[in-house]
């Protein structure tokens, strides 16, 4: 294998002239898709914008609420709780609105900025943030945790606008990046990264097998002043089950519940396309396996579930008619945990675009046939339409639900963020510190 570097890459202690970052990235788009993808892309774009703290003279500005009553009625800055990692997506569809000319690069660069100067002025732990905050406020909310995995998010979209407008955005984004502690995070003795932090009680549970977090080890690996190595990447991988091929899906990792979007986050930024580890794994082709294991799943169900075939698929964490659901999912899982009751996600397929882009498309054609799971956003979060012989449509939007569809949708368009993320410093030196090499076909 030939380890090559295809991206002009920045030193993390350059700044890019903004007049000189002016790189366009949007290009050789897709022009033949359905204009319900189109319509999604635009729409989940203005609900990160549009619904964020706007407010320049708040702490919270930037801000974006964790959930959207699609209704309308309690949506706006007051009264909601934002989550950083909807932040951390919001931050990254800055320049799909500004080459796709739905805003101004000026407007798109001061929304940057300023929501930065936010983030930086909130109250941190070793560098993380907590996962919950007030929306005017940003202080702490609902007692939630110092999250890694939602901090990581959120770091994935402070570098994204950093590299995309240079100059002062760069500047203060680098400069928040290389303040997370992923050591301390880290217990060297286990090799694992641990799973939450409270003030209180300290730290709880490990992250054990593969899942969301890959994007974890990349970031840890990269950092300059807090790294964090190799070995917690080799163990998770030895911690993992991997699933034989089928007659239906190739060979794959699976995640404890199956819930798709563990196949899909790190996806969002990273683009592990043509990048293999040092067994020569490849995550890109995981996460197809791991999308043609959810559709099989959706059809061995078709008999048993009204709304679950080969149309309507890709079972992930969401709201259901009973709740929120973190483990809704597809088989095989490897904890066995996925539960089904007929409720399926938008974003499963959606997401799933730049994995199984026919099979992505037809189930959003056929979910915009409902008329009640459409939103001045795009899509609702979810839908169960055999639930009590009447159907049951979400009213939220879930920031993060639609967030990995707007990256995914537009990184199928034109690869826009992984253009953009891979150009990255950080990022280049944590796959090579993690032992990946980039081959070329």
């Amino acid at each position: 294998m030939i380890f090559v570097l295809i991206f002009p890459i920045l030193s993390a202690c350059d700044v890019a002239d903004p007049k000189e970052n002016n790189k366009k990235y949007r290009t050789n788009v897709r022009t033949d898709v359905s204009d319900v993808i189109l319509d999604e892309l635009e729409l989940g774009f203005k609900f990160f914008y549009e619904t964020a703290n706007s407010d320049e003279d708040s702490p919270g500005y930037g801000l974006i609420p964790d959930r959207f009553h699609a209704s309308g009625l309690d949506g706006g800055v007051s009264g909601t709780v934002a989550s950083i990692a909807s932040v951390g997506y919001g931050l990254t569809s800055l320049p799909i609105g500004i080459e796709n000319k739905w805003i101004s690069r000026e407007e798109g660069e001061n929304r940057a900025y300023r929501t930065l100067i936010t983030l930086d002025n909130l109250d941190r732990t070793h560098g993380f943030w907590f996962h919950f905050v007030e929306m005017k406020t940003g202080k702490r909310a609902w007692n939630s945790e110092v999250s890694i995995i939602d901090s990581a998010i959120l770091a994935n979209g402070i570098l994204t606008v950093g590299r995309y407008f240079g100059g002062r955005v760069q500047k203060l984004a680098y400069e928040i990046y290389e303040e997370i502690e992923w050591d301390w995070y880290y217990d060297s003795a286990a090799n694992k990264f641990y799973m939450g932090y409270d003030p209180k009680t300290g730290f709880s549970g490990y992250w054990n097998g593969y899942a969301e977090q890959l994007m974890i080890f990349v970031l840890a690996a990269g950092s300059p002043t807090y790294p964090v190595g190799v070995n917690a990447y080799n163990l998770m991988k030895l911690s993992s089950k991997l699933h034989n091929s089928t007659p239906y899906y190739g060979r794959f990792y699976s995640t404890y519940t199956g819930s798709l979007f563990t196949h899909q986050f790190s996806h969002a930024w990273i683009d592990f396309r043509k990048y293999y580890d040092q067994d020569g794994y490849n995550w890109f082709e995981n996460s197809v396996h791991a999308t043609e294991a959810a559709i099989a799943y959706a059809i061995s169900l078709k008999d048993d579930y009204l709304g679950i075939n080969e149309n309507s698929w890709g079972m992930s964490a969401s709201d259901g008619p009973q709740g929120y659901r973190g483990n809704y999912g597809s088989g095989p899982s490897e904890g066995n945990a996925h539960y089904v009751d007929g409720t399926v996600p938008a974003y499963g397929a959606l997401a799933s675009i730049v994995f199984k882009p026919e099979e992505a498309i037809r189930a959003a054609e056929n979910y915009r046939t409902y008329d009640k799971f459409w939103s001045k956003y795009g899509f609702k979060d979810s839908y169960n339409l055999g639930y009590q012989n009447q159907g049951w449509f979400a009213d939220d939007i879930i920031g993060i639900d639609k967030g990995i569809s707007v990256l995914m949708i537009e990184n199928y368009l034109s690869e826009m963020i992984w253009k953009i993320f891979m150009e990255i410093e950080y990022i280049q030196n944590g796959l090579k510190n993690l032992n990946f090499e980039r081959v070329e076909a």
